[in-house]
């Protein structure tokens, strides 16, 4: 080694360790390089051309704000798998990518416009879209550089959004195929309905809330045979009947009948039917049965071809029923019917409950079941040229049969579970920013395609849900629906690397669109990890006050202390707790590596590292030691096992290396001049740093 300064170091490694100065020079260098792009690997001959491949996507990151710790956990686990990857020689790539996320995009920018004194109205569709565009590619750019700062090894010049050209394209594609196959349909159903937000939307951006409630029985009227009991009593002027279970004895006299009667100023008209949904143990064992505003009751109504009689509108207000509660708020007209039975002497009980309530993510509005007109996509329908296989029976193939291995294993059983109750999909949503349905109308004609015919079509005003065009970006990234190189070399990815909390709504819609559209599977592996919680196990809240900032953290410890806090003892689908003095510590780490460096640099400058080591018994052992260690970790990972490897060298660095053959070097030099032990010394710190290069 030749260095210029009479130290014989590098200018930097004479100053103390300082994060800040070191990590982003050396982040700036290794995009410089070309590196993260596998081609360029290839063409500098760093990459056989003919090496395994390994591939995996970004998921890609919400442009509604910036980076959170889950993001940060999520991408110091996919660099360590990108990194080790590169290491064994394969053809590596990660590919980087936003997410539009409509609804949550769309909410951020009506809030901010709102402050200024607009809606949304005001501004017209185009305009107001050019200020979603706007604030999406200012978040975008923020994460960018957050990502950078984690010390990501993406390959930036794959970058994908799912609302650009290309994947627009492959989103119009998969509509028209779908639509031609059958498998899109629009129909009458029961969705979630977002009042505030005016949208429908789906499972995942419901949160459920656990508030008091009331659990009310009652009679409709007295002399109806049977009790129900509910905490809507409102919806129950839209009731067409009363469901009870099969084998209840109680209720088997009345199966079949039909009774009519007022009930708060309105005429009812209500069958009894038999139907095994029903729990017995629940309640009196008899449910009210009120099709348009429940989904369980939409189903029963189905099987027994019940009405639907819808009685609240989309701003959640009565639209049925006598004057004291027409027009009125559901909560408001929920105390005058409960009033009402008091009156007539109807309610029989009202019990204090727990009860979890659907809110609509952004807007924090109770959700709405309502029957709308929407597009769905069917997921029981057959597909003949998938050999006449549901969408669901694709998905259940995909782990049962094509082999996806999902870690840790307990969440299979979660996998099955939800696939085998799936319900069509509803993927359209009332709001501006998004893939617009590419479908147009004409009098009683429809037409699906990616341009109307002529100008006197109209097109389809919805918006298609987020996780439509998310479901395609393992493929659509690579290229698809052109059959570029790409994709037939990096797909299916290797592996899918994710929170665990979105297991159906992102994974499995993935899952299905690869079977369905390519007859593969998307990813060979699912690796999920937990959440991030703060150093006490809670939850990270603003009402806690304990949410932390990725960066703020990276700017006072490192990046380096950082990603070792979250991945050390943190196993696959475990929460990771996270605190400063948890972090504190790995930096100590950081800067012992930097001084250990500095003193193996300052002893081994005269060294010929051409020539072939030396080293006596002692040293020979102590390498042999090395060789083993690192042939121990080597399967563990293969086997995703970061978090006792990353442990493992941790302690090997700072324990072994640091504690005992750096000291035992210490003496040796200064004894004897031991080539044996200077060779000792840049032995263990090169391979140390190779190995603990990933984390």
């Amino acid at each position: 080694m030749n260095f210029e300064n009479k130290a014989n170091l590098p200018e930097k490694l004479l100053k103390p360790y300082n994060a800040a100065n070191i990590e982003s020079g050396i982040y700036k260098s290794w995009e410089e390089s070309g590196f993260f792009n596998p081609d360029i690997c290839i063409e500098k001959g760093v990459t056989d051309p003919n090496a395994e491949s390994f591939s995996i996507v970004l998921p890609p990151p919400n442009v509604t704000g910036t980076l959170h710790t889950g993001h940060a956990f999520m991408l110091v686990i996919q660099d360590i798998m990108v990194r080790f990857a590169r290491m064994q020689g394969k053809k590596t790539v990660w590919i980087p990518g936003t997410d539009h996320a409509a609804i949550a995009t769309q909410s951020k920018v009506e809030k901010i416009i709102e402050k200024e004194g607009i809606r949304k109205a005001d501004l017209g569709r185009d305009e107001f879209l050019k200020r979603v565009n706007e604030f999406a590619q200012d978040s975008h750019d923020t994460i960018v550089s957050q990502v950078r700062k984690m010390g990501a090894s993406i390959d930036w010049s794959r970058e994908a959004f799912t609302l650009d050209e290309k994947r627009s394209a492959a989103v119009n594609t998969t509509f028209k195929k779908m639509y031609e196959d059958g498998l899109i349909y629009r129909g009458y159903r029961i969705v979630n309905w977002d009042p505030k937000g005016q949208t429908t939307i789906s499972d995942d951006e419901i949160v459920h809330e656990e508030r008091d409630a009331k659990m009310y029985t009652f009679k409709y009227w007295e002399d109806f045979p049977i009790s129900i009991s509910t905490t809507r009593p409102e919806t129950k002027v839209g009731d067409v009947a009363v469901a009870v279970h099969p084998d209840d004895a109680r209720y088997t006299a009345f199966v079949g009948k039909t009774y009519t009667g007022e009930f708060c100023g309105i005429q009812l008209s209500i069958k009894i039917v038999a139907d095994e949904s029903v729990e017995p143990e629940f309640g009196t064992g008899a449910l009210g049965v009120t099709p348009a505003h429940s989904q369980i009751d939409w189903e029963i109504a189905q099987r027994h071809n019940l009405d639907v009689k819808p009685v609240i509108n989309e701003y959640a207000k009565m639209t049925v029923g006598g004057e004291n509660i027409l027009n009125k708020k559901t909560t408001e007209a929920r105390e005058l019917i409960v009033e009402w039975l008091r009156t007539e002497e109807l309610l029989e009980n009202e019990e204090p409950i727990k009860q979890n309530v659907s809110t609509a993510e952004r807007t924090g509005a109770v959700i709405e079941p309502l029957p709308k007109l929407q597009w769905f996509v069917d997921v029981n329908k057959k597909i003949p040229e998938r050999d006449n296989k549901s969408l669901k029976e694709l998905m259940l193939d995909a782990v049962r049969v094509d082999g996806i291995e999902i870690i840790p294993d307990r969440f299979e059983k979660v996998y099955f579970h939800w696939i085998e109750n799936l319900r069509d999909w509803c993927i359209s949503r009332q709001i501006w920013y998004g893939h617009r349905i590419p479908v147009w109308y004409k009098d009683s004609e429809i037409f699906v395609g990616d341009a109307a015919p002529d100008d006197t079509w109209k097109q389809d005003e919805d918006t298609l849900d987020t996780w439509f065009s998310s479901g395609l970006w393992t493929f659509s990234t690579l290229g698809w629906p052109e059959q570029t190189n790409d994709l037939k070399t990096y797909h299916p990815t290797s592996v899918l690397e994710t929170g665990n909390d979105i297991l159906f709504f992102w994974v499995a819609r993935m899952v299905l669109m690869s079977k369905y559209l390519l007859n593969t599977i998307p990813f060979k592996t699912v690796y999920l990890h937990g959440m991030v919680r703060d150093e006490k196990g809670r939850k990270m809240s603003k009402s806690l006050g304990n949410i932390v900032n990725p960066v703020d953290l990276i700017d006072k410890y490192g990046t380096d202390a950082l990603r070792m806090a979250m991945i050390v003892s943190v196993g696959p689908g475990n929460d990771s707790n996270l605190g400063e003095e948890k972090i504190k510590a790995y930096s100590k780490f950081a800067n012992k590596i930097w001084n250990a460096t500095r003193f193996v640099l300052e002893q081994t400058n005269d060294l010929d590292l051409n020539s072939t080591p030396e080293y006596d018994a002692e040293d020979q052992q102590s390498i042999d030691e090395l060789n083993a260690f690192i042939k121990e970790i080597t399967p563990e990972m293969q086997d995703y096992k970061f978090y006792l490897v990353s442990e493992k060298l941790y302690h090997y660095m700072w324990d072994t290396f640091a504690s005992v053959i750096i000291e035992r070097s210490k003496i040796k030099i200064a004894d004897t001049n031991s080539i044996s032990a200077k060779w000792v010394l840049y032995t263990h710190l090169t391979i140390l740093i190779k190995a603990l290069h990933p984390f």
